[in-house]
């Protein structure tokens, strides 16, 4: 099949690529404006696939994604062209805004246009998968998870951005059939992220000597996903999950923002044991907290493991082990 990736150049998306190359025999066209967060890098081992493409563009240029649209004709869609980082929605919400609700708007008009151009087979196969965030459902107190049915309640201009457009596709679906699915993650982490988020944030600055910041005490508690797990996830909704349905993806894997911040000093500790910034926790520096920082956040995705198998494979333990490894030896190079 078909599949057209947007934000392919990111962390997630570029995930989803190589898998997509390396372990399935789709083709794909990946669509990416490449802004500070987007890395043609990250897809070198594909790059020169038969099956890959790449087309420089923005997904609120109405000509561009048409045109894209038209020449291309997807069987999938996997959308996941989004800002993303939430202090920087707090400091300037605009980009936020344009690309998260109309960016998605303009996909959905092109894909729906697709859509009704083509034959009853086509249509079976054909599919507008929005990939989201836990985020939109703002914040847990000590217990409970969120679940499919879990009211919105965004804190953020981030999160509030990404609620609008799950709302879009959700519409575009019921009024227009389009026939779509939404996924809403957890935190992820893994080899190719941009520093900006927590973790590799955290293991950039302990290589280089830096201050780690950690917001308040640091008691604020996410659900961390590897994403490789994330990727093989999304490719099974995509192929198998139920028209018109959300499905929550977790790692199961709880964690304080300190505890994470401590096991990545631990583990620099262990493979840099004779490093002049060892023992890497010194490095801690505790700021003043977040804006509106959600204090908790944990998945229930208990319906993604029922109706489609999926479960996340690699525990917290070794994918931050594999992640710090990944940075070390990026590092080295």
């Amino acid at each position: 099949m078909k599949f057209l990736i947007t934000g392919g150049a990111g962390f997630i998306g570029s995930a989803v690529i190589r898998f997509l190359i390396n372990e399935t025999e789709h083709e794909v066209l990946n669509i990416d404006k490449l802004t500070y967060a987007g890395n043609l890098k990250n897809l070198e081992e594909v790059a020169s696939s038969s099956k890959y493409q790449f087309a420089k563009g923005d997904i609120c240029d109405r000509e561009f994604v048409r045109k894209i649209f038209l020449e291309y004709k997807p069987d999938k869609i996997m959308h996941l062209a989004a800002e993303s980082h939430v202090d920087r929605s707090i400091s300037g919400p605009s980009e936020f805004i344009q690309t998260n609700i109309v960016g998605t708007f303009v996909l959905l008009e092109a894909a729906l246009e697709c859509f009704n151009s083509l034959d009853a087979e086509k249509r079976k196969d054909f599919r507008f998968h929005h990939i989201s965030t836990d985020e939109v459902f703002g914040e847990l107190g000590a217990t409970g998870f969120f679940t499919e049915e879990t009211s919105y309640d965004p804190s953020s201009p981030y999160s509030a951005s990404k609620a609008s457009s799950d709302h879009l596709v959700r519409a575009w679906g019921r009024t227009y059939k389009l026939p779509v699915v939404i996924t809403n993650c957890s935190n992820n982490y893994g080899p190719y992220h941009f520093p900006e988020k927590l973790i590799p944030l955290a293991i950039k600055n302990a290589l280089a000597g830096k201050k780690i910041p950690v917001y308040g005490k640091g008691e604020n508690i996410r659900d961390w996903l590897y994403v490789e797990d994330h990727a093989k996830a999304l490719y099974e909704v995509v192929m198998r999950g139920k028209i018109q349905s959300t499905y929550n993806i977790g790692g199961e894997s709880e964690r304080k923002n300190i505890e994470v911040i401590q096991t990545i000093c631990k583990i620099l500790d262990e493979l840099r044991p004779n490093s002049q910034y060892a023992p890497h926790e010194n490095l801690i520096e505790f700021v003043t907290d977040r804006a509106g920082h959600d204090f908790r956040y944990a998945i229930d995705c208990s319906k993604i493991q029922q109706e489609l198998g999926w479960k996340p494979k690699v525990s917290f333990e070794e994918g931050i082990k594999k992640t710090v490894s990944w940075f070390l030896n990026k590092e080295i190079e």
